[in-house]
């Protein structure tokens, strides 16, 4: 017998698995396995199809059937992939001058209602890129998390739209903040935006099933459609 991961033939029993198979180790590198094992290793094509069934819809149950892996998998996945995105905007290198944003911010909860979690967004006007994020509560402090996120080129000169939320006032320059309301259009495109991350990620669909259980999985589950829906404005 050889290991699966090294091919050494330094294997010893190791008790049984929680079926009641043989259960073997290698001293060598330390893999633990079964022989003949009813499950294979998870080939790359599935990993990608997975990435993608990520930036739907879908709740991780879904992506389990559709994919065929084991929800227990998916699941240990999920926490590695999103526990490694960087929650830093990566935008197009913009010249000082003049530039337009419209800031909004989104509801959402984790595990239950009462544990609200809003996610407050900066988009540019004229490239329709998101330069901005946080993922907080609806405070003056989270206000600042999201003025601090904006690259230094926004915070220098971008005039921002937004609603007529008191945070925003308390925080934004004066001289380049505009408060103003639905008619004018002023901030329709960040408002399209909150629909369109609405359908895409089905943790913040409303009466969901797919809803986070966990804070840091619902943040990376945000910053991961949010790096991808730049992304494909930059291609």
């Amino acid at each position: 017998m050889n290991c699966p991961k090294c091919e050494s033939t330094q294997i010893i029993k190791y008790g049984l698995t929680h079926y009641g198979k043989p259960r073997f180790r290698c001293q060598k590198c330390g893999r633990q396995f079964v022989e003949n094992p009813s499950r294979q290793p998870i080939d790359e094509a599935t990993r990608i199809l997975v990435d993608k069934l990520l930036l739907e819809r879908l709740a991780l149950a879904a992506i389990a059937r559709i994919t065929g892996v084991s929800k227990r998998w998916l699941q240990f996945y999920v926490n590695k992939k999103y526990a490694q995105i960087t929650q830093e905007v990566e935008v197009t290198k913009k010249k000082t001058g003049k530039l337009v944003i419209q800031l909004d911010e989104l509801w959402s909860f984790v595990g239950n209602k009462q544990n609200k979690q809003w996610i407050w967004l900066a988009l540019d006007m004229d490239t329709r890129e998101i330069v901005g994020v946080w993922i907080g509560d609806r405070s003056r402090c989270s206000a600042k998390k999201l003025w601090q996120s904006l690259p230094s080129v926004y915070r220098q000169c971008a005039v921002c739209y937004t609603d007529f939320w008191e945070a925003y006032a308390q925080v934004l320059p004066s001289k380049r903040h505009k408060a103003v309301g639905k008619e004018t259009g002023k901030t329709s495109y960040i408002e399209r935006f909150n629909n369109t991350l609405r359908q895409r990620v089905g943790r913040l669909v409303r009466k969901t099933l797919s809803f986070s259980k966990k804070l840091e999985n619902h943040i990376g589950a945000v910053w991961y459609f949010v790096h991808h829906y730049n992304a494909l404005l930059r291609a």
